[in-house]
């Protein structure tokens, strides 16, 4: 099992900055790529970013040029680091673990709300 647990949201102006942090723990060695997703009100969620374990990367467009996906596997820690924030970027932002080798399992944390003000 891989238990998840985001940190790092909250209120900023259009324009601002935050930082996303989600701490993985439980069979960290069996994770194959971490993502965040996000949801806003009445729309289905939809992928941010992802990052494997062989450090390869990728990018909704609507963020790309924007947000950047990294890791501390010192920390078992992914970060999303979110520039030049726009309104429609407000949502729940939710980290998701990929892992497994024979099967694949999905964990995800309990969501952090992200809000834009224009």
């Amino acid at each position: 099992q891989v238990q998840l647990v985001e940190s790092g949201g909250g209120l900023v102006q259009a324009g601002g900055s935050l930082r996303l942090s989600c701490a993985a723990s439980g069979s960290i060695f069996s994770i194959n790529a971490m993502g965040w997703y996000r949801q806003a009100p009445g729309k289905q969620r939809q992928l941010v970013a992802t990052i494997t374990s062989a450090d390869s990367t990728d990018y909704a467009d609507s963020v790309k040029g924007r947000f950047t996906i990294s890791r501390d596997n010192a920390n078992n820690t992914v970060y999303l680091q979110m520039n030049s924030l726009k309104p429609e970027d407000t949502a729940v932002y939710y980290c998701n673990a990929d892992w497994g080798s024979r099967f694949h399992f999905r964990s995800w944390g309990q969501g952090t709300q992200v809000t834009v003000s224009s």
